[in-house]
């Protein structure tokens, strides 16, 4: 009787064993799916062996979801095989100082849509660095303090500059910054916002930073519990409605930042230039035209001030923070600037065709691509968790691997890249496991009920058995 106990153990213990991974998932999705939050969901998995690709595990892997940031990895791996890892955007300004009437001399900005102009987190680029090379620049060509214009030169970033199917709500935020020609300071700023004592209490902008962006905003804060958080919205001023920012941050609060974005980040960095000139005493005064009769006027009747030429980070640098911080600009710069590249035009319509046509060429079917940007921000973008974990296959393949790799997050002890819009998390990357087996997945789940960090929860559980 011992004995026979004995062996109807070890056969439940051997058969718990061995079960394979593709039933222990297959449980797992079970378990996820019966939850009462989510009922209504969709839930889009696929795992695949690293070194084969042979898919282990899928659930509706061929059904298109929003996938948020997740999109990301699809414009990062193009960007470093269409651009490559060490390309630079550049960004030269030049003094045109008309010979017979100084009074028609010009500045001519020609930017290249770098979005890490003016970005703090670059040595090279923090605002205060690049100001103060450019007026070194003036002082040493000695030019003469007279009235002057600011010209962009951006033909080739004619059109919208917001991509189409973004939220109202999103783009007056930090997120939802658009990618123009000229970027500056990552096209946002901080407002500083104090909070009453009491829930319900009006909030008040204290300041913002850099200063004085804010001053015909309308605010429509009010003080909420303690521990809160940030659910503030910034309106961008549209007609002749001021900008307006409402919601709520936690009471008690006597400086809350709350980013927003900058609609004309080029005025930004003439007016910053033009304070750091009034410091070193270049009295000089300013106008903005883009569109100026000035340059009409031939060449010859200008002398010609080479002033200075900047050279963003190379691209695996700009990726990191991409990836890393999941900055949406860098996005849509970078699918801007793959068309301008290949058309000669910096839209996102071109940029987002490129992109479907690029990874057909690689093999994923352009059906599986619905997208609308670069980032993600769209809720309209759907793809699929099959076409994200062929991404992730391709990417292993790329002598820029170890790049794309470092750049990804880590959650949940796994190296992925997170997803996170209204009704929608993501997650998609690498994983090793303890018995040396490697994972590439993607798991995206859509319209859930409750709380956000529930969700991630029940999705870690399942990841939790690649480990």
């Amino acid at each position: 009787m011992k004995n026979y106990l004995y062996f109807s153990l070890l056969f439940v213990a051997g058969s718990s064993f061995g079960q394979t991974i593709n039933e222990k998932l297959a449980k797992a999705m079970q378990d996820i799916e019966a939850d009462s939050s989510m009922r209504h969901a969709i839930i889009g998995v696929s795992i695949a062996d690293s070194h084969t690709g042979i898919v282990l595990y899928e659930h509706n892997a061929q059904v298109g979801l929003a996938p948020a940031s997740t999109q990301k990895l699809f414009t990062s791996c193009a960007a470093f095989d269409l651009l490559g890892k060490d390309y630079r955007y550049t960004t030269e300004i030049i003094y045109k100082y008309c010979k017979p009437d100084p009074s028609r001399s010009y500045f001519v900005i020609q930017p290249s849509g770098d979005p890490s102009f003016g970005s703090a987190r670059f040595d090279s680029a923090k605002p205060a660095v690049i100001l103060k090379k450019i007026v070194a620049a003036i002082q040493e060509n000695k030019i003469t303090p007279v009235s002057s214009q600011y010209i962009v030169k951006d033909s080739a970033f004619a059109g919208n500059a917001i991509p189409g199917g973004w939220l109202w709500e999103d783009i007056g935020n930090y997120y939802g910054a658009a990618a123009q020609s000229l970027n500056w300071m990552e096209n946002q700023f901080d407002i500083i916002l104090k909070a009453g004592r009491k829930t319900g209490d009006d909030v008040t902008i204290v300041k913002t930073q850099p200063a004085g962006l804010a001053a015909s905003m309308v605010t429509r804060v009010k003080s909420a519990a303690k521990g809160s958080g940030d659910k503030t919205i910034v309106y961008p001023e549209y007609g002749s409605v001021a900008s307006v920012i409402e919601g709520s941050i936690p009471a008690g609060e006597d400086s809350f930042e709350v980013g927003a974005s900058l609609t004309e980040p080029g005025n930004v960095f003439f007016q910053q230039l033009n304070n750091r000139m009034k410091a070193e005493k270049i009295n000089m005064f300013y106008g903005f035209d883009n569109r100026s009769p000035l340059l009409s006027l031939p060449d010859s009747l200008f002398n010609l001030f080479a002033l200075y030429k900047h050279f963003s980070p190379p691209l695996d640098s700009l990726n990191f923070w991409f990836l890393k911080k999941s900055i949406n600009l860098y996005g849509e710069a970078l699918i801007k600037t793959l068309a301008l590249k290949k058309y000669g035009v910096a839209s996102t319509e071109k940029g987002v065709a490129l992109l479907k046509d690029y990874w057909a060429y690689q093999g994923i079917e352009t059906s599986s691509l619905h997208i609308q940007d670069g980032s993600g921000l769209s809720p309209q973008n759907r793809v699929t968790t099959d076409a994200l974990v062929k991404v992730l296959l391709y990417a292993k393949t790329r002598p820029w691997f170890a790049s794309f790799y470092f750049a990804l997050p880590e959650y949940n002890g796994m190296k992925m890249k997170s997803g996170s819009i209204g009704g929608v998390r993501a997650f998609a990357g690498y994983h090793k496991a303890k018995d040396g087996k490697e994972y590439s997945f993607a798991i995206i789940v859509n319209n859930y009920d409750g709380e956000s960090l529930a969700a991630v929860r029940k999705m870690y559980r399942l990841l939790d058995y690649l480990k």
